[in-house]
């Protein structure tokens, strides 16, 4: 198994690079998404967007209205491929909406904005072809009464139509919803019905069965991004209540580069110092540090990737931090060993030694971090919860590299000839006490 150990961790680091570093699809996707380095709104700009929800005489905004509110504009935009929004509520009445990476605000604004009283609306014969998607509902059908509203919606998903291959929508109906629409199409077969917004008509299909189970299929040569629009509003069409647009303004990225680059820079010089330190002051267990700690911003940042968490300031520096707290855990180990060789210890006991006896203060360290981590994670707001989940996975990260990959490596070191030198290892022959400095032929640690 100890044979087997470097062999695993070098295929995991493999792996780790090629994810870090190439678009590799992300594993269990079933769209085509690969692997890719998302950035927050401060560092790639977008758009944010202030609505108020507004109450009515017989109904106030409560807290779970506002709530609703929220996941449903959450559902809308999240359905529109924007990588990671970010949507809150703030005070009693307001949601905040922001939108990294995105520069079309036309159907932002649109989709988040629209109330959604979605109606299924029966086409009299009279206005067949009159009536169309993207346009009002003419006056003269003001009368009609709707089949049955978006609450019988059970799901709806986009498709393709196995024999054209054409993009279809895929809609699920709840029992009642089912069940009218069946009534409706045995009695109304080849005639249109109309999918209606708001007044607005979303889709005007002809029904073409006299029953469907609670399974439709609607289709009309949709594009993806026609297609994906009509599922969203399908899916996540009504509001509670109204919203009022309070602000919406387009963030540029070139502040947030500018505080990206400076970062960077801060982070490779801070890195760089804690290198030379290590190199210095630990020698031969400095250089094992230096070599985990690459392994280590690695394996986090291909995790990264992988979990598609996204990177804000506030998360560099998070990351940036983790990288100080796994040297922390470095140093503790190696001051510990120094301590064993100081007592006389061979290498090989002195470095089991210190491994062991510094793992405590590690998991007490790290726990109480990754405790505090947690805190912030559910508590706070969007930005600290970005730095919180960061942290978390670099602390957890970091108690691997420490104490796997180092231990693994350091083992390696001792047992090679050139090694076998105290000095190597921060530690001068007068430093070993007296009484053990003369002993010859010690017998080895088992490792």
């Amino acid at each position: 198994m100890r044979r087997a150990l470097p062999l695993l961790v070098l295929a995991v680091f493999v792996v780790a690079l090629l994810a870090a570093i190439f678009p590799l699809p992300r594993p269990g996707a079933e769209d085509g998404q690969t692997l890719e380095t998302r950035l927050g709104l401060d560092l790639v700009g977008g758009l944010r967007g202030e609505y108020q929800v507004v109450a009515t005489d017989e109904q106030p905004v409560t807290a779970d209205i506002l709530e609703q509110t929220r996941v449903i504009i959450e559902n809308r935009v999240n359905a529109t491929g924007v990588a990671e929004p970010i949507v809150v509520t703030q005070g009693q009445d307001r949601i905040s909406v922001e939108l990294p990476g995105v520069d079309e605000e036309g159907d932002i604004r649109n989709l988040i904005g629209t109330t959604g009283v979605l109606e299924f609306v029966p086409v009299p014969p009279a206005y067949f072809g009159a009536v169309g998607q993207g346009v009002p509902l003419p006056e003269g059908m003001a009368d009609t009464a709707p089949l049955f509203t978006g609450v019988e919606i059970a799901n709806a998903r986009i498709g393709q139509d196995p024999t054209t291959r054409e993009i279809v929508v895929n809609l699920e109906l709840k029992e009642t919803g089912a069940r009218l629409f069946d009534e409706h199409a045995a009695a109304h077969y080849g005639e249109q019905f109309a999918i209606v917004l708001d007044g607005i008509v979303q889709s005007a299909p002809t029904i073409n069965a006299t029953r469907f189970g609670g399974q439709a299929q609607i289709s009309g040569d949709f594009t993806p991004d026609e297609a994906n629009n009509l599922v969203t509003v399908l899916k996540f069409g009504s509001l509670p209540l109204e919203i009022r647009e309070v602000g919406f303004s387009s963030i540029s990225a070139t502040l947030g580069l500018d505080f990206l680059n400076q970062t960077i820079l801060a982070g490779i010089v801070g890195i760089a110092l804690v290198f030379t330190f290590m190199l210095l002051y630990y020698r031969v267990p400095g250089l094992v540090a230096c070599i985990a700690l690459v392994f280590y911003s690695v394996f986090v940042y291909a995790l990264f990737r992988l979990l598609g968490v996204t990177l804000t300031l506030a998360g560099i520096a998070a990351f940036i931090l983790s990288v100080g707290m796994a040297v922390d855990a470095n140093i503790l180990i190696f001051e510990r060993t120094k301590e064993e060789l100081r007592a006389g210890k061979n290498l090989t006991a002195a470095v089991e030694a210190g491994f062991s006896r510094a793992w405590n203060s590690i998991l007490d360290s790290n726990v109480s971090t990754l405790i505090t981590a947690f805190i912030l994670y559910y508590f706070g707001t969007s930005v600290v919860k970005g730095f919180a989940l960061v942290l978390i996975i670099g602390v957890l990260t970091s108690m691997f590299t420490a104490i796997t990959l180092s231990r693994m490596m350091l083992r390696w070191v001792v047992q090679q000839p050139w090694a076998r030198q105290r000095r190597l290892f921060g530690i001068e022959e007068t430093e070993v006490a007296p009484d053990r400095r003369a002993r010859k032929g010690e017998a080895p640690a088992r490792v």
